[in-house]
């Protein structure tokens, strides 16, 4: 199984619509969406900003921003279905659905998650992962990734220096088996005709799971 993460960033581009067609086709119950915050999570924090709640208050709240990218990115593709739960990922897989992950359940679940905005999608999906046992993470950006050598994987700290992965995104992968990638939000001709490692292999940008 595989988890992709689809920034919220991505909304309003042509290329969400791809991803999602392409998702819909070939994941065949074995890759799970894992959806950003995007203009939700911008939301909740002007909300913060306004009232001075808590950051576990908005953390819940972001929680919950991510899941309603995820129900907006159901309701673009009618093939998308949802999953808030281990149980209803492996439901929808055994059915063969596509899956786009709800994760405000289950996060709010494990109090050993901080409670902060370090905490994004990104940490997540890596969460997710791990939770799943997948092969392969995916983390789909807007950014261009064409400054990064694709010869031997990229440093983890690079990637967060640069802003691109959260600071707690090591913490989340550490021991972890999985290999974990980078795409740009284009790149998804790459899946044109299926889901295989050896395209994954030859375009996608592989992350050292050291940090340091």
């Amino acid at each position: 199984m595989w988890v992709v993460k689809l920034g919220g960033s991505l909304l309003g581009s042509p290329e969400l619509k791809d991803w999602l067609e392409r998702l819909v086709k070939f994941s065949d119950g074995r890759v799970v969406i894992v959806p950003g915050g995007g203009i939700f999570a911008d939301a909740v924090r002007i909300a913060q900003q306004r009232s001075n709640i808590s950051d576990a208050a908005a953390h819940e709240l972001a929680l919950m921003a991510m899941d309603q990218f995820g129900l907006l990115l159901a309701a673009m593709n009618p093939d998308i279905v949802t999953a808030s739960s281990e149980l209803e990922i492996a439901e929808r897989g055994w059915q063969h659905r596509c899956i786009v992950w709800l994760p405000s359940q289950m996060v709010l679940a494990d109090d050993k998650i901080p409670q902060n905005w370090q905490v994004t999608s990104d940490s997540l999906s890596a969460w997710l992962a791990t939770k799943l046992n997948v092969k392969q993470l995916i983390l789909v950006k807007s950014k261009l990734l064409s400054n990064y050598s694709k010869s031997e994987p990229t440093p983890l700290q690079e990637l967060v220096e640069d802003a691109l992965i959260d600071d707690l995104f090591g913490d989340f992968i550490a021991g972890q088996h999985y290999q974990t990638w980078l795409l740009n939000k284009a790149d998804s001709h790459m899946f044109d005709s299926d889901f295989s490692q050896e395209k994954l292999e030859s375009l996608g940008l592989l992350v050292s799971h050291v940090s340091h």
